[in-house]
């Protein structure tokens, strides 16, 4: 985050600069903090409910879409997978 930005701000602003896209943020859908060995973190996922523009790939490996049920199979971070396990389980939408 930059200074004086909101979580909401900061997600919108990232994801224009990495995927293109101008997202409309909807409400925080999770919050967890997680232990790492060597560091402390607290993530926060927003419902992103629509957006303009389309999809390009600034910075990542690779990009894909994928069914929720086949989010598990995929490489998440610690931090991530309680949330990718509810979405996988239609706990989450």
């Amino acid at each position: 985050m930059e200074q004086n930005e909101d979580l909401r701000a900061a997600l919108r602003r990232e994801l224009e600069e990495e995927l293109t896209i101008q997202a409309m943020i909807g409400d925080q859908v999770f919050r967890q903090r997680y232990s790492y060995p060597d560091r402390y973190v607290e993530v926060v996922f927003f419902l992103i409910t629509d957006y303009r523009g389309e999809l390009h790939n600034q910075v990542f490996e690779a990009i894909e879409w994928a069914r929720p049920t086949d989010l598990p199979r995929y490489n998440f971070l610690e931090a991530d997978r309680e949330l990718v396990n509810r979405i996988a389980k239609g706990e989450l939408a």
